[in-house]
This record gives C-alpha cells, sequence and structure tokens, in this order.
C-alpha cells in the first residue's frame, strides 16, 4: 500500500511538472510602435515582453530571440499605448466591460452609494474578471441639505471634518466636494484632510477656482468655479447655486460667454502657478449643450448601453427638471469657445489636464465618451500627444500612482494594441485590436461580444 501510495506521489509530481514546462511564461508583443505615455520619442518596431500581470521589458526587435515558452503575438504595423483612464466615473457593475472593451483600463469614481461604491472598488480590484482598476471617493461631501440624498452632509466645519473622517475610516480614496460647500467649510474639510494625506478635489458651486486653490485644493472637475474666479462680482452665481443644482450649472455654463479673454488667461495661470490639476470633462458640456439636438439620441456609441439603463437616464424628463430651454442651449454652445480658450491658456502657462467624462450620466456612454473627450481635447488646441497624456500620465498623477499611465519595466501591464497611429489622428485610439488588462491580453472584439 505504501509502496503504490508512493508511487501514485511520484507519478503525480512528475505529470505537475511537465504541466509547468509546457505552460507559458509571458507574452511577448512583438514588431509595433510603443507610445510609452513618459513624453518620449516613440519606440518604432519593439517587443513588449509581459511576465504575469507586469511589464518585463520594452526594447527594439532587432536581435530579440523569444524565451522558451513565451507566447508571441505579432504585432507588425500596429501602436501600443498605455491603458486609459477615465478621471471622472460615476462607476456602474453594468459598465464594467463596456470600459474594457473601449479600452480604459483605470477608473476614477467620484461618487456613489458608501458602501457600494467602495464594495465594488474592492471586489474588482482584486483581479479574477475583466473589469477596470477602481480608485473611489465613495460618498462625495456636500452641503445641507444635500443636492443628492446619497453624499455626506457638512452643515459646518465640525460636520465638515467629520465627513472626511468618515470617508478615512471606509478607506476612500481621496474625497469630493460639491457645490454647496462654502469657502468656510471647505478650509476646514481641507485641514482634516490634510491630516490623513486625503486627496480633495471639487466640484465647485459656492466657492470660486482661485479660493479654493488658495485653501489647498487640488484639484477641480469641470472646470468649475472659473467664471466666478474671472467675474468682477461672481454674487450671481452663487446666488443661482443656492437655489438649486440646475440653475447654478445652468448660470455656470452661460457664464463663460460673457468672460473677457483676459480675465481667463488671469485665472489660468493662478491655478497654472499652484499646481492644480483640471478635469474639463469637455464631453460632458459638449453633449449638454447639445440636447436639443436629435442626432445625439442616435449615436452609434448608444448601441453600447442596455435598453434599461437608457430608460433610465430619462433625458428628457432631466432636461424639464432643470427647466431648460432652446434659448438654453444655444447660450450652452455659445461658451464652448471660452471653455476651449481657457484650456488653451491653461496648458500653455503648464497646467495639467487629466481626462474625465462623468459616465455613465445622460448620454455619456462608458468608454466612449473616453475616446470622444480625446477629440474635444484636440478640437480645443491640444496636440495629440497631449490629450493622449490627459488620458494615461496626468491621470495616474492625480490618483497619485505611478504603476499605471506609463509603460515600462516593472510597471503594471495595462495596455492597447491600436491598428492606427493616434499621433496622427486622435480619433485612432479607437482602433483598438487588443486590450491587455493585468497582462492578460484579450481581443477587442472577443470584448464587445460579451456584453
Amino acid at each position: 500500500m505504501i509502496l503504490r501510495n508512493t508511487l501514485a506521489l511520484i507519478l503525480g509530481l512528475a505529470l505537475l511538472a511537465a504541466c509547468a514546462e509546457r505552460a507559458p511564461e509571458g507574452v511577448a508583443l512583438v514588431g509595433a510602435t510603443v507610445i510609452d505615455g513618459t513624453g518620449r520619442p516613440p519606440l518604432r518596431d519593439a517587443v513588449v515582453v509581459v511576465r504575469g500581470n507586469r511589464i518585463a521589458s520594452i526594447a527594439p526587435r532587432a536581435g530579440f530571440e523569444p524565451p522558451r515558452r513565451m507566447t508571441v503575438v505579432d504585432v507588425s504595423g500596429r501602436w501600443i499605448i498605455p491603458g486609459l483612464i477615465d478621471a471622472h466615473a460615476h462607476v456602474e457593475r453594468w459598465a464594467l466591460p463596456r470600459y474594457v472593451a473601449f479600452g480604459v483600463t483605470s477608473l476614477r469614481s467620484v461618487h456613489g452609494r458608501m458602501d457600494s461604491a467602495l464594495a465594488l472598488r474592492d471586489e474588482v480590484n482584486l483581479g479574477g474578471t475583466a473589469a477596470p482598476r477602481i480608485w473611489s471617493a465613495g460618498a462625495m461631501i456636500d452641503g445641507v441639505p444635500p443636492t443628492w440624498p446619497d453624499a455626506l452632509e457638512a452643515a459646518d466645519e465640525r460636520g465638515g471634518r467629520r465627513a472626511i473622517d468618515t470617508l478615512v475610516a471606509a478607506g476612500a480614496d481621496f474625497a469630493k466636494l460639491y457645490t454647496r460647500i462654502d469657502s468656510r467649510r471647505m478650509r476646514a474639510i481641507l485641514d482634516e484632510a490634510r491630516t490623513f494625506g486625503l486627496p480633495v478635489s471639487a466640484h465647485l458651486g459656492l466657492t470660486d477656482a482661485l479660493t479654493a486653490t488658495s485653501l489647498g485644493l487640488g484639484a477641480i472637475e469641470h472646470m468649475s468655479g472659473v467664471p466666478e474666479a474671472a467675474a468682477r462680482d461672481p454674487e450671481r452665481y452663487y446666488a443661482a447655486h443656492r437655489q438649486n443644482f440646475f440653475s447654478g450649472w445652468t448660470a455656470f455654463e452661460r457664464g463663460w460667454a460673457d468672460v473677457d479673454s483676459a480675465s481667463l488667461h488671469r485665472v489660468a495661470r493662478v491655478l497654472a502657478e499652484r499646481g492644480t490639476i483640471l478635469v474639463p470633462t469637455m464631453v460632458l458640456h459638449d453633449t449638454y449643450s447639445r440636447l436639443d439636438d436629435p442626432a445625439i439620441y442616435t449615436d452609434d456609441a448608444l448601441s453600447a448601453v442596455p435598453r434599461p439603463e437608457i430608460e433610465r437616464w430619462n433625458t428628457s424628463e432631466m432636461i424639464q427638471r432643470a427647466g431648460w430651454t432652446t434659448e438654453d442651449f444655444a447660450d450652452f454652445r455659445k461658451s464652448r469657445p471660452n471653455q476651449e480658450l481657457f484650456l488653451r491658456l491653461f496648458r500653455a502657462e503648464g497646467g495639467v489636464i487629466a481626462a474625465g467624462t462623468d459616465a455613465s450620466n445622460q448620454q455619456l456612454v462608458p468608454g466612449a465618451s473616453e475616446h470622444r473627450e480625446l477629440e474635444l481635447l484636440v478640437q480645443a488646441g491640444l496636440p495629440p500627444e497631449a490629450a493622449l497624456a490627459a488620458a494615461t500620465r496626468n491621470a495616474a498623477a492625480l490618483l497619485g500612482v505611478d504603476s499605471i499611465g506609463t509603460l515600462g519595466a516593472g510597471r503594471v501591464a495595462d495596455l492597447l494594441v491600436l491598428s492606427a497611429d493616434p499621433l496622427r489622428d486622435i480619433r485612432n485610439t479607437r482602433s483598438i485590436e487588443y486590450v491587455m488588462l493585468r497582462g492578460t491580453l484579450y481581443p477587442a472584439d472577443s470584448l464587445r461580444a460579451g456584453w
């Protein structure tokens, strides 16, 4: 009996050894032009070797000999870029495979129900499923009454400090402040956040951009607070924000058209000098300025959205709640040139821009909206390489991580294989042939088939 068991053990170990010997030890992507996201010139005819979930090396193909048991994928004539990062997302479970199929491998989730938002983050970050990594704010912090019922309330300075303590205890990655936070409460909130080293960003309403950054705010969503900072008397904006969210948004969007270029330049220069990171969400401004255009409801990208979600969006009902009229939409469109001008001025002063979309809100398709954001950044005057940096390196800097956003030895193996050059035409970021997520290579067609 002992001899039989011993022989069985030996045979089992031999079988395991044989299987291990035959198993691939990594992937080599051979022949593509690598745009690594660092700002260095593209490396043509390169080899990217991946072992596990990390990049082992990036080198010229000349002289390359594939290691034994390495899966070799010929990607000659293709381009490789880092996986994209959506720096302003409202993450829904249904959206996760859409993000991956569109090449978005990391998400900055800016608001949700505290428990479910952080639970979803923890679940997907364990790996095991084809879903983007998530950095989550949990629930945002707002005044009283909060704009959204699942926000954390800060009735005063003490309430703001307690809200930060709640986020820290829950394990949030950063804090997001909302439109009803005034400068008095913001000062206390930022002071408390510094105690714990918790990054803070804001969708501003009752505080202008220059005041907020003078208090230490590190990032601004939607370019909020800029018209207020540029105005001689911002009280009309604050009055609208006090009335309700949509009144504040309407005043803010319309206000861009009235701001002179000298005032915009002044605000852009100071924000850049202070190291503020802007998440402009140009796709949000552009989309919401055209909600009166029937064509926006037949966009091909909407085929990626389940019908129940489109019904839940109920965009027509949102327009009614907001009270938006044909005149409002026309005014929103008049503001678009100054929004683009501000971005050009901010970048010219050395400001850092991170690409975000505000998906999965109305008409903003998860993943697809990221590519539209890149197109709008280029339309605003950024060169393609700068737009690409906004969705990779800069977004990673906003998250405070250096393992994503660029490609190099030791970094996370999140990357895209494209069939066309994105530096020649930023729309080529859509030409995805493969998505590599956590070192696993997925054909884009197979990801889309899973919808």
